[in-house]
């Protein structure tokens, strides 16, 4: 009998299992990138100086949130 390249490795897990998972981690990783990016924009400026800038911190915030909710995070 012949053995995948991953059996034969010491892995043991099939080159299939590895792309899906890779795949599931790519997402989540640019789900979290989109997160740090609302937050960041919603931070640009010291949200304290002004109410409308505190109003744009709060939103930046809640995009974060609905993101890493809607990824089930």
């Amino acid at each position: 009998m012949t053995q995948s390249s991953a059996e034969g490795s010491g892995t043991g897990t099939a080159p299939e299992d590895v792309q899906g998972r890779l795949s599931v981690l790519e997402s989540q990783v640019q789900v979290l990138a989109q997160a740090v990016r609302a937050l960041a924009q919603g931070l640009e400026d010291i949200p304290s100086q002004d109410p409308e800038r505190a109003e744009q911190a709060a939103r930046g915030a809640r995009l974060a949130h609905e993101l890493l909710l809607a990824e089930k995070f």
